[in-house]
């Protein structure tokens, strides 16, 4: 990897560490496990979400365990946790809360809404209107809220999980470009196997819940969160990273003239620090100190999938943003 011998020494170091705190994680999935059926790549995700702050965007039919999986990593980490369901009618004091007025003391004070939480749920972001997914922005991009003049941090953790289902589009508002830049992720959220909901139904039939335990608390988290940031990356994968994104903006440069009436609008340099970011989360999550290129093509997908906008040439030849996706991971190579 063209360390040093010192820098040998830190890797090994770093290496034994990761290990050991990581395998906090395999017992999290574990956990999850017993409530949800499959949805290994949600739950990751969700969990790299978690360990870098980077909002996940859940797009999905219903009936695939989105709320559910999100509710109970929630459990099993003892994060608060809120659940607001996107309206139509939705307004931005129903997420971030209001001034009210106090008759005894004369003044006005904060009445915090329910985004002031760990874990918000945003079932079905796309039915809110334009004002709710501002206010939405400001908590997702500055980590705080505005009420009446005063700003107020988030609490730390913060992270959005957010969902939609892509089926559906009567009523809905589409999120802005700005928006969908600020999640880390879009996880696309696939049907259980054969077996697998087999296994749903086998369980959905007992009355009975299976407990959960809560193997991992807010501090742990925490501390994982900083081994994750401690994660080495050679100037190899770091140039390997920018090469990638570069090909989505200038696909012929990269002997991908195919694509270059295909795509309008390539990755950002927010995707190039998404990508890095969740090479990092992937990594430890195998138990590891350093990242690979094989860490950067697992979460290449669902950090580019919405970052990239195709032509209506594209659309005409039913690619979609995976299949150009592909085309640039194929042959993009680590140099």
């Amino acid at each position: 990897m063209g360390l040093t011998e010192g820098e040998t020494i830190d890797i090994m170091a770093l290496n034994a560490a990761v290990k050991q705190e990581s395998q906090f994680f395999e017992k999290m999935f574990n956990e999850i496990s017993k409530v949800v059926v499959g949805q290994k790549e949600m739950v990751e995700g969700i969990i790299m979400g978690l360990l870098t702050g980077g909002h996940v965007l859940l797009e999905g039919v219903p009936g695939l365990a989105k709320t559910l999986t999100i509710s109970t990593v929630a459990k099993s980490i003892s994060l608060d946790f809120q659940r607001i369901q996107f309206t139509p009618d939705l307004l931005p004091t129903d997420l971030i809360g209001t001034m009210i007025f106090n008759p005894k003391s004369g003044d006005f004070a904060p009445r915090k809404g329910p985004i002031f939480t760990n874990i918000v749920l945003a079932d079905e972001i796309n039915r809110a209107p334009a004002k709710v997914q501002s206010a939405l922005l400001e908590a997702m991009a500055e980590k705080q809220v505005t009420i009446g003049d005063v700003s107020y941090p988030l609490e730390t953790p913060f992270l959005v999980l957010a969902t939609q289902n892509p089926l559906e589009q009567e009523g809905t508002y589409p999120l802005p470009e700005a928006q969908m830049d600020r999640f880390m992720f879009k996880v696309n959220v696939v049907y259980p196997s054969k077996n697998e909901e087999l296994e749903i139904i086998n369980r959905m039939s007992k009355n009975e819940k299976p407990a959960l335990q809560t193997v991992i608390t807010k501090e742990d988290l925490l501390r994982a969160s900083q081994r994750v940031d401690q994660i080495f990356v050679d100037n190899k994968i770091k140039n390997y990273v920018v090469e990638l994104v570069m090909a989505s903006r200038e696909p012929a440069e990269h002997g991908l003239s195919s694509l270059r009436d295909l795509i309008q609008v390539g990755g950002s340099p927010r995707a190039s620090l998404s990508l890095i970011r969740a090479g990092k989360a992937h990594a430890f999550l195998q138990g590891r100190g350093y990242v690979t290129a094989d860490d950067i093509k697992a979460v290449a997908y669902h950090v580019l999938r919405h970052r990239l906008i195709l032509t209506y040439e594209a659309e005409a030849e039913s690619m979609t943003t995976d299949h150009v996706i592909a085309e640039i991971l194929k042959n993009v190579e680590l140099q």
